[in-house]
């Protein structure tokens, strides 16, 4: 008899104790759970593209070169590049400076001249809000408006291939100036 009022006891401790646990004071906080990582990712801090953390959306990946055949071309719309922090002019230079080993191929040529627009646009904007200021790089910047009033703010496909000569030549006049003018962008 005094064996089961024990064993009975420790029963009643036991889900008390556990009534306790889940019905405690104040709303509970489950911690994450610690992230898995391979050999590889560990050593290098490299995160899974999966899912953004702040976000939980998918990521972008972040690899360079041509994307696969087939993917579109950047969206110039697709981030708002106002809530973007300022981009440095040679930050801007050598995203541009990498379209120069591209061209238009078949299966990626809009992708090249999406980026090649965007790259433009991105150094524009760094253009602009540099310390120097708007009038410290006005050849770039003219430039860059004139492809726009051609554009007529149609950035699609087929008007970047229509522009393509104009396009180009933008980018490669742009990158000659800066050429020139070394002290603009180190």
């Amino acid at each position: 008899m005094f064996t089961s009022t024990v064993r009975g006891a420790a029963i009643v401790v036991t889900a008390l104790a556990a009534l306790t646990v889940s019905c405690g004071p104040g709303p509970q906080r489950a911690e994450p759970a610690a992230p898995t990582t391979s050999g590889s990712a560990a050593a290098t801090g490299a995160t899974s593209p999966a899912a953004s953390p702040a976000t939980g959306a998918p990521a972008e990946p972040t690899t360079g070169g041509s994307p696969p055949a087939g993917a579109p071309a950047p969206s110039a719309g697709a981030a708002d590049p106002a809530a973007a922090p300022p981009v440095k002019v040679r930050d801007a230079f050598a995203g541009l400076q990498a379209t120069l080993g591209d061209s238009c191929t078949p299966s990626g040529c809009a992708y090249f001249l999406g980026r090649v627009y965007d790259e433009l646009h991105t150094m524009d904007r760094a253009m602009k809000t540099d310390p120097k200021g708007p009038g410290h790089f006005p050849e770039p910047i003219a430039l860059i408006a004139k492809l726009d009033g051609e554009l007529a703010g149609d950035r699609s496909f087929d008007n970047l291939k229509e522009h393509q000569t104009l396009l180009i030549g933008t980018r490669d006049k742009v990158n000659t100036w800066m050429q020139g003018h070394p002290d603009d962008y180190r």
